[in-house]
């Protein structure tokens, strides 16, 4: 970057001119505000706040064809949100802005509330760039633009809109044979017919011609002053005969000022440096290019007394060239060098001729900088006396973006720990010293419990915040020579460096989990995580890093099986486990596609009367080569995997395809329940899915009933008051399922259309023997009648259980007491037998 933006701030160059206008101000008006400034942006600001901003650029998404365009509020146009930079900000910064966003305009903001101050475009960059002597040695050929959008001048406006856009350039060539001329529409143009209103002629009529020439031999530094004394962007390029060979646009310029910075001043250091060497008689040739040169140059005779220095010298010490003639170079010093260094540096000067390293100096005003300094030696001859040419930048705002680049590269930008590549790294280093030492290290792999709600339900920023509060948890339990690092998502490992007994690390885990106890605040929202942990010991399960992460891996899988919030130590039986669960997860991606899945039928029967009350629909899968596969293996990973939903809707379908055959057959005509996961009501549209699937198979909604668990609305409560509503509006029944297992509230109940309430098979297996469920499911019996609920009993299997129920009113039950999960076939058999003399067809409430 060229040494004069590099002092440069943003304020030095911006315009302080900022125009606005309301969010449902027109394009022409918007159009007609930016003419009259002369400006190529304008800025849309609502209630105090600048919300987009529309430019030059965007006319080329205007539809032009649409004869309301003009009318349209800006609004609609507009880019949002606005790009900003700081008003302190360096010019050399704010190129790589530029070319980072592919804008042209950046707000510009000042102060810790951001305040609007004013606007930087592409042009204020270019103008102080200060490079010109630069573009001397370069001609347009290197970098004008030769594949150019050309068309006829008698297509529409419109036309040539979308040609802008489909090729994305801010300008079409217009050849018209009748004239024998070619002519330019630019966007600009565009922006005047917007003010204009009015783009009914052919698009050669607004095209400006003749075109501005230059030849392709030319100079960079001369296209650019022809670029700004005509006050325009875009150049016609042609050839030895004339003809069109592409076009030279000012943003062409600044990326060649860009691009070409090195190997130019390279090439002007050659040119100095022979120069030198030839002889002394020449140094005033020599000096011209010194004089430009941005890096700073200062000239010594064999005495070291300084005897030349450049502008670029004084710009970067301070020292103006009076001060320093006839001084010595050490005047710079900086103190941090000792004898030594500098020893050594002019050792080598004098063997070879030349030095080159970084070394510290300091400034006028005392500020220490580092620099690269290069030394030749130049000697026209043996007999002559030699002079030094100490040639030198300042590299400290290198350094410090190497720094910044490093720090990218090995630790996570969001918590500030060690990311994957520096911790395999320490574990490479780790392992090599434990297989010196013979000692042991640990691996452990943490991942967060249910981590995706928390983002599906408070968003991705909450999720951070989060990772971030976690992260500073976890470091309080760090010991020296430990290493915490984020792998990515909700992803940690830690490395162990230290491990005497195993017992320590079953310790050291206890404490993590411990530390993620109390509930973390975010915003107003208080969340409480888990995490399951694994951990893998070197060398006992693994010898090196890419075995011992996985058996970590494995191990914290097994964590999570187990129950969550749990801390798994590898066992090689684990890998079983996990090649098992790796095969059910490759099936279950299939499952849908197959045609794999099947329902099962489990009634529920009136425990005074003992007929067919319901039934509830079961999910089954089997798979070919894997056989039978239990819900509980399949429905947690169908979650994590994000295929729930689908199959969710698949069951409904299937539910209701068999309510509307049995109704046809005169078979069954009670209500058939079905169940539908906690995640349908934040990563789908439930109310939809059983919309669609009542109308698809003409049922009707009082024959359904949707099955969900308190998990489903735990989070928020109102959202999945909406979706149960909408249900309750297509005549669906509501259940909630295992009743008592979770965060069981009165409020709940009182808030939200429930029908029924199920009463869940852990309690019913221990009753009436032990005292505490039967108290429980006394409870919950009393608090749905009181709140008029239909009650269901699960899992009842014995006679005794069925008494306790009767005695409490409960009048429905499912349960191996009166039949297992049936096949259709089955379920057909059994509604046979169980039929009374006469059966009168309806909806049981």
């Amino acid at each position: 970057m060229a040494q004069s933006s590099k002092k440069l701030r943003v304020e030095d160059v911006m315009s302080t001119e900022l125009l606005v206008c309301s969010p449902e101000q027109s394009l022409a008006d918007c159009a007609c505000l930016m003419r009259n400034e002369n400006v190529s942006s304008i800025f849309i600001k609502r209630d105090g706040q600048i919300i987009g901003v529309w430019t030059e650029g965007d006319c080329a998404k205007v539809d032009f064809a649409d004869p309301e365009v003009f009318h349209q509020p800006v609004v609609n146009y507009m880019t949002s949100p606005v790009k900003t930079v700081d008003h302190l900000t360096q010019l050399s910064e704010v190129t790589v802005l530029f070319h980072s966003y592919g804008f042209r305009h950046l707000l510009v903001t000042k102060g810790d509330d951001g305040e609007p101050a004013g606007v930087i475009s592409l042009s204020d960059v270019v103008r102080s760039q200060g490079l010109e002597h630069y573009l001397h040695f370069k001609t347009i050929e290197s970098s004008y633009v030769a594949e150019v959008p050309i068309t006829q001048g008698n297509i529409s406006v419109a036309s040539i809109s979308e040609i802008m856009r489909q090729r994305r350039s801010n300008f079409v060539l217009i050849d018209n044979p009748d004239v024998g001329q070619t002519g330019i529409i630019t966007e600009r143009d565009l922006l005047t017919m917007l003010s204009r209103q009015k783009v009914d002629k052919p698009a050669w009529q607004y095209a400006s011609w003749p075109l501005l020439t230059v030849h392709y031999t030319t100079s960079l530094f001369k296209a650019y002053q022809i670029l700004k004394l005509k006050q325009i962007r875009h150049l016609i390029v042609e050839g030895d005969d004339g003809e069109i060979l592409g076009v030279l646009a000012l943003r062409n310029i600044l990326s060649e000022i860009e691009s070409a910075y090195m190997q130019e001043l390279e090439t002007v250091l050659h040119q100095r440096d022979r120069a030198l060497k030839k002889s002394q008689k020449n140094l005033y040739l020599a000096e011209q290019i010194i004089n430009a040169s941005p890096d700073g140059i200062m000239i010594t005779d064999s005495r070291n007394t300084i005897m030349q220095v450049n502008p670029a010298f004084t710009q970067l010490t301070g020292y103006g060239e009076q001060e320093v003639l006839g001084q010595k170079p050490s005047m710079l010093s900086s103190g941090r060098h000792d004898k030594h260094f500098y020893d050594k540096m002019w050792t080598e000067l004098r063997h070879k001729g030349v030095w080159q390293g970084e070394i510290y100096n300091r400034k006028r005003n005392g500020e220490i900088f580092l620099e690269w300094l290069t030394i030749i030696c130049i000697r026209e001859s043996a007999e002559e006396e030699a002079l030094y040419a100490a040639i030198f930048s300042d590299i400290t705002e290198r350094k410090r973006n190497e720094k910044r680049i490093k720090t990218l590269a090995y630790f996570d930008e969001l918590t500030h720990l060690p990311n994957r590549r520096l911790f395999n790294d320490r574990l490479e280093m780790a392992l090599a010293t434990a297989h010196r030492d013979k000692t042991k290290i640990a691996v452990m792999f943490l991942d967060l419990d249910h981590f995706k709600q928390v983002n599906d339900t408070l968003g991705h920023s909450a999720g951070d915040a989060l990772l971030k509060q976690v992260a500073k948890r976890l470091q309080h339990c760090m010991h020296e020579g430990d290493t915490l690092a984020r792998l990515g998502g909700d992803e940690f490992t830690l490395l162990l460096t230290e491990i005497d007994e195993v017992k320590n690390i079953h310790r050291y885990a206890t404490s993590l989990i411990e530390a993620l106890r109390e509930p973390i605040k975010i915003g107003n929202t208080e969340i409480v995580i888990t995490t399951s942990i694994g951990g893998a010991i070197y060398p006992d399960d693994g010898e090196d890093a890419e075995t011992l992460l996985k058996h970590a891996d494995i191990a914290m899988y097994r964590s999570k099986e187990i129950g969550r919030n749990s801390f798994q130590l590898y066992k090689p039986a684990m890998n079983a486990r996990s090649l098992e669960r790796m095969a059910i997860e490759n099936k279950l991606k299939q499952a849908l596609k197959n045609n794999e899945f099947s329902l099962y039928y489990q009634p529920k029967i009136d425990s005074f009367t003992h007929q067919i009350v319901g039934a509830e629909a079961l999910l089954r899968w089997h798979d070919s080569e894997l056989g039978f596969i239990s819900p509980a293996n399949f429905i947690p990973l169908a979650e994590e995997l994000g295929l729930i939903v689908d199959i969710d809707i698949w069951v409904i379908n299937a539910v209701c395809k068999q309510i509307q055959q049995w109704q046809n057959k005169g078979i069954f005509d009670r209500r058939i329940s079905a169940n539908v996961s906690a995640l349908h009501f934040t990563q789908g549209n439930l109310a939809q899915s059983v919309e669609n699937a009542l109308n698809i198979w003409q049922v009707d909604g009082r024959l359904l009933e949707i099955e969900i668990t308190e998990s489903s609305f735990i989070r928020s409560l109102e959202d999945a008051k909406k979706v149960l509503k909408a249900l309750k509006q297509l005549g669906v029944s509501l259940s909630l399922d295992d009743f008592g297992t979770g965060y069981s509230a009165l409020s709940y109940l009182a808030r939200l259309p429930i029908d029924t309430l199920k009463i869940d098979a852990s309690f019913v297996a221990k009753v009436p023997d032990e005292y505490g469920n039967s108290q429980i499911v006394k409870a919950i019996a009393a608090m749905a009648h009181s709140l008029e609920l239909n009650l269901v009993a699960e899992g009842v299997e014995q006679a005794h259980q069925l008494a306790f129920l009767q005695e409490l009113d409960c009048h429905a039950i499912q349960g191996y007491f009166f039949s297992k999960p049936l096949s259709v076939e089955q379920f057909e058999l059994f509604c046979e037998a169980h039929r009374p003399a006469k059966i009168a067809l309806s909806v049981s409430s």
